[in-house]
């Protein structure tokens, strides 16, 4: 029982250090975007490397748990429009990576990320679509974003692979789903 317990708390607790490392990513990207000079709606992604870690190595439950934590901290910081392109984006994600793990031959983590970077470029498109009436001038920036998520996934790809090791470091192991 004691065992069983003190694993359920060192899993709240990787919990709310992947949520705070989130918080502190999304912050960051927030400050280097405008400095890097990318056009409108580019992101780094960086805060989508807690995500992945938590869906390649606690499950979807807890990938799940952090883009709708992920969302709500962007809502509650950036208004309503940008938590639900978060909210979007960050689902429509988590949701072909979580498919594309379900392969007997599981891709690479870089196409996983890249595949999980455009697809939350386009979840982004469709809330827009859903929510603004002369949105059909998205569909002339879905190249961008296509480009973008290419990049920005290949970022967040090298940023997963050096994430591990230093949680691992921290003494938490990779836990099984």
């Amino acid at each position: 029982m004691s065992v069983l317990r003190n694993e359920k708390t060192r899993r709240v607790a990787l919990m709310g250090l992947l949520f705070a490392l989130s918080v502190v990513l999304s912050f960051l990207e927030g400050t280097l975007t405008p400095l890097l000079g990318l056009p409108p709606g580019v992101k780094l992604g960086l805060a989508n490397v807690v995500v992945m870690y938590a869906l390649f190595f606690l499950g979807r439950g807890s990938a799940f748990t952090l883009v709708l934590l992920k969302s709500f901290f962007v809502l509650l910081t950036r208004g309503a429009m940008a938590g639900a392109l978060s909210l979007g984006g960050g689902l429509l994600s988590l949701g072909v990576m979580a498919v594309l793990c379900l392969f007997r031959s599981r891709p690479s983590v870089f196409i996983l990320s890249v595949c999980g970077a455009i697809t939350h470029n386009f979840g982004q498109l469709l809330v827009i679509n859903l929510l603004m009436t002369q949105s059909v001038y998205t569909l002339y920036y879905a190249p961008v974003l296509l480009l973008s998520g290419l990049g920005m996934g290949a970022l967040t790809s090298v940023g997963l692979k050096a994430l591990v090791p230093a949680l691992e470091k921290l003494g938490f192991q990779r836990f099984q789903k």
